[in-house]
């Protein structure tokens, strides 16, 4: 995606995002096949929870994900299907490979876009929910990469979905502090770390079951551009973040002998849509927007389910097309945790093509994650 001829001018000292790229597992899941193989490699065959997975997977809209776990991972590792084992070495042996492996592939892919030589990144900001390691992946992308030993490194852990924005927020800050630089964003997740048999003990399991997908993104992030030698994509103006008070329990995951255990408690649809719209409008605020012009702007917003993005929509009255991009990113690939805002803003990018975003030269980037935690970017679309 770095080779999208820029249509407006970055400000001098803003933050960039110059090339986009994005990398997948092998194991493409079609969800209107995943019930009967999920239940066959768990060798469950409970009627109930069958016929609840089923429902969840019609309502969540997604239609393909893309897993790390395998019949040959499975045949390797069948304590994985058994419930109450410790398991926690074999996923993590297995987790640490394959978030590698993923995040190199999408971070190749980035950097072609982007033209210039892996040696001119100066930092790397690496994000994963999806491992436990020391050194952890960042100096192992690093050197899948082949950085440059002198590479500054930050690493994100278990900031779950919102960990993708967390990440451009955090290589905004070093791109617009360090002239010059260019930071390389990558994410990588996996569902290997939390995968469990279905189990009536734990009727929210399936949701994650219905949901997540796997896969990695990246970014190359820059201030002031080199004239015909990058093309910035979008202008990363002004990043918030809030946290809402008393909630960390609705998003709460606990490292166990059998992996991660996660849980998602019902009311976080309600507590986006009570909070999401202060503050949106204290970010739009820095634009000279208002509550008046929500559908004056692009709205790129990690798709954490259809509940979220329904009421998001209903709450500030968008046009049904502002969400395009998230729904599509959903439908394709899952919720694949922090991963998935990258996914998002390359079919922003292929629907400003299309002209759907017509005028929108201002947006938003949006994330939800633990917490309950707000990530949001005011952002300029360069390319339109």
């Amino acid at each position: 995606m770095g080779s999208e001829k820029t249509t407006r001018n970055a400000n001098p000292g803003k933050a960039t995002i110059l090339a986009l790229g994005k990398a997948f597992p092998h194991q493409l899941v079609m969800q209107e096949f995943l019930v009967d193989g999920y239940f066959k490699n768990t060798n469950c065959d409970d009627p109930e929870l069958k016929l609840k997975l089923t429902r969840l997977c019609k309502t969540t809209t997604v239609k393909t994900r893309y897993v790390v776990m395998s019949e040959e991972i499975l045949k390797k590792y069948p304590e994985l299907a058994v419930e109450g084992l410790p398991t926690v070495k074999q996923r993590l042996d297995i987790c640490n490979s394959a978030v590698t492996e993923m995040a190199i592939e999408a971070s190749q892919s980035c950097i072609k876009k982007w033209g210039r030589p892996v040696s001119d990144i100066t930092h790397l900001v690496y994000v994963s929910s999806s491992e436990v390691r020391l050194p952890g992946g960042d100096l192992y992308l690093a050197k899948g990469l082949g950085l440059l030993p002198e590479t500054n490194r930050t690493m994100l852990y278990f900031a779950g979905c919102s960990g993708g924005v967390a990440g451009l927020r955090v290589a905004k800050d070093i791109a617009e502090n360090n002239p010059g630089s260019r930071v390389l964003l990558a994410t990588s997740e996996t569902t290997i770390i939390g995968f469990r048999p279905p189990s009536t003990q734990r009727p929210y399991d399936l949701v994650g079951v219905a949901l997540f997908g796997d896969g990695a993104g990246a970014m190359i992030i820059g201030s002031t551009p080199v004239p015909n030698l990058e093309w910035p994509l979008f202008e990363l103006h002004t990043a918030i973040q809030h946290f809402v008070p008393d909630t960390e329990k609705i998003i709460e995951g606990r490292l166990t002998e059998e992996g991660i255990s996660f849980k998602l408690e019902r009311e976080l649809p309600q507590i986006i849509e009570d909070n999401i719209e202060g503050f949106c409008v204290k970010l739009m605020g820095f634009a000279n927007y208002t509550e008046k012009d929500y559908n004056k702007m692009f709205w790129a917003v990690h798709p954490g389910g259809p509940a979220i993005l329904n009421r998001l929509e209903k709450k500030l009255e968008l046009f049904p097309e502002k969400l395009n991009a998230s729904r599509r990113a959903l439908a394709d690939y899952g919720n694949a945790s922090s991963n998935t805002i990258i996914y998002v803003l390359e079919y922003m990018l292929e629907e400003a093509k299309r002209e759907e975003l017509g005028e929108n030269e201002w947006g938003l980037i949006l994330a939800f994650g633990p917490g309950i935690t707000l990530e949001g970017i005011l952002t300029r679309n360069l390319t339109v």
